[in-house]
């Protein structure tokens, strides 16, 4: 009577399971590499998202096709957010309207998301996550906002912080 192999689990040098990740995983690895996670991690999250499998050789080879593709869409991902990168640079910067004192104390704050929907104001796709500020603004005035685009794409914006009664 045949009996039915399992399929073992990968074991890693320090009794974790082995997975290979389909994309990049921050502070874990690079698409395409092998890793090693505690088993729960990888069992639980990493392959029900899809953000890795298993090491068979079925799923090494199709690995191999799928980061032909994942290559070529990165590299025009990459040509896009220069493009943007340079639109912005080009661009004189956005002006945010906020409830102020006549000595330019803003009520509230002027933070990431406000600077984002200026830029998407202006037909620019940046997301709040992009907008590096060290801390909220909170004065009138104009900044130089720094922007990560991701993949080590980097550009500056300036923003005009104003108060009602500074709009003309």
């Amino acid at each position: 009577m045949a009996t039915k192999q399992r399929n073992q689990i990968q074991k890693g040098s320090h009794r974790g399971m082995q997975v290979v990740l389909t994309e990049d995983v921050p502070n874990l690895g690079k698409q395409g590499e092998v890793v090693e996670v505690r088993a729960g991690y990888g069992r639980n999250y990493l392959i029900p998202r899809g953000m890795a499998t298993l090491p068979t050789a079925h799923n090494l080879r199709l690995l191999e096709r799928y980061k032909i593709r994942v290559k070529q869409a990165r590299e025009a991902r990459i040509a896009d957010l220069k493009a943007l990168a340079e639109q912005i640079q080009r661009m004189a910067g956005i002006t945010i309207e906020a409830n102020a004192t006549p000595e330019g104390h803003l009520y509230g704050s002027v933070g990431a998301a406000e600077i984002a929907k200026g830029l998407r104001g202006k037909g620019l796709l940046i997301d709040a996550e992009m907008v590096r500020i060290e801390g909220p603004i909170k004065e009138t005035g104009v900044y130089a906002v720094k922007l990560n685009l991701g993949y080590e794409i980097e550009t500056e914006v300036r923003v005009a912080v104003i108060g009602p009664q500074e709009k003309k």
